[in-house]
């Protein structure tokens, strides 16, 4: 199964890992002997990175987010957001060892180690720090907690965690309560219909408004992406329809009528189909609140039926 680049980093992975190198952990007695002798201080803590390089968008975002940014020397090509980050060709897909200890990091944070970078950076004595695609939000959250620690922002990542539960707090609480079956959705993210399932980090957005997943009964393989076939979301005709293709593919609302058949579907028939931002739509940081509240926003204005 071939998925879009973008949705690469929405798909399952394993649970984040911490790559931290150890700096002044030798076992041999130095620090008891420091902290009995009164005319010797004791060791210094570890000093928070000064030049952190990110090789993709979502670690970008949320070290901006926490106060780290002063500290990001570089960005991978993909990291767009905030305005200002200091982008590069580096890549995160094919990521380039010598390429990126040009910019004499002390810290690495990538999603992915792809080609063995990480072992690649650390026999170059670089720290790395491995945060895989988040499956849940509270892998969201340990994330931001994580980069706090690691830069020295522990305050402000949990600060930022606080804000964003409080937010998504507010938006699922504000909706209105339904007795009526529960509006269902597709979530499109190439022209291809590659889709997510309920059981992917993007459907457990949309979970937490109550919407339904047209897609669920189609993932025969488990895989969380399925392909869907036109003649199926056709036959489904979901209530809401979302675009995640519109920067990278240029789909909106009026070539989405134009496909065949489409123009008889529900949503498009009753302007619910939603053009979304692709990067807030396939990054697991801080933005998941504006995804979350752009879908409640749809949400509310659909009728009972």
């Amino acid at each position: 199964m071939h998925l879009p680049r973008r949705a690469l980093a929405l798909v399952a992975a394993p649970l984040a890992v911490l790559a931290l190198a150890s700096c002044g952990d030798d076992d041999d007695g130095g620090d008891t002997d420091a902290a009995s002798d009164p005319g010797t201080s004791a060791a210094p803590a570890e000093a928070a990175p000064e030049r952190i390089v990110s090789l993709a968008p979502t670690p970008t975002e949320m070290l901006f987010a926490i106060g780290a940014g002063d500290q990001v020397v570089a960005v991978d090509d993909q990291s767009n957001h905030p305005e200002g980050t200091p982008q590069t060709d580096l890549s995160g897909f094919e990521p380039n060892v010598e390429a990126i200890s040009d910019h004499e990091p002390d810290l690495v944070v990538l999603t992915d180690d792809v080609g063995d970078v990480v072992a690649g950076l650390e026999a170059l004595d670089v720290e790395t720090l491995l945060l895989p695609a988040a499956t849940t939000l509270d892998d969201t959250y340990e994330q931001l907690e994580q980069l706090g620690e690691a830069t020295g922002h522990e305050d402000e990542a949990t600060e930022v965690v606080e804000g964003m539960q409080a937010d998504i707090d507010e938006i699922t609480s504000s909706l209105p309560e339904r007795e009526d079956p529960a509006p269902t959705y597709y979530h499109e993210l190439d022209q291809a219909l590659f889709t997510a399932t309920s059981e992917t980090f993007i459907g457990q957005i949309y979970g937490l408004v109550g919407l339904e997943n047209v897609a669920d009964a189609a993932d025969a393989d488990g895989s969380g992406y399925p392909q869907l076939s036109a003649e199926y979301l056709l036959d489904q005709d979901p209530d809401l329809i979302f675009l995640a293709d519109t920067k990278c593919c240029g789909q909106n609302a009026e070539t989405v009528a134009a496909r065949p058949g489409w123009a008889e579907l529900q949503a498009v028939q009753e302007g619910r189909v939603v053009e979304l931002d692709d990067d807030v739509a396939s990054r697991w940081g801080p933005r998941v609140v504006d995804l979350l509240r752009t879908v409640a926003d749809e949400v509310a204005q659909v009728p009972a039926r």
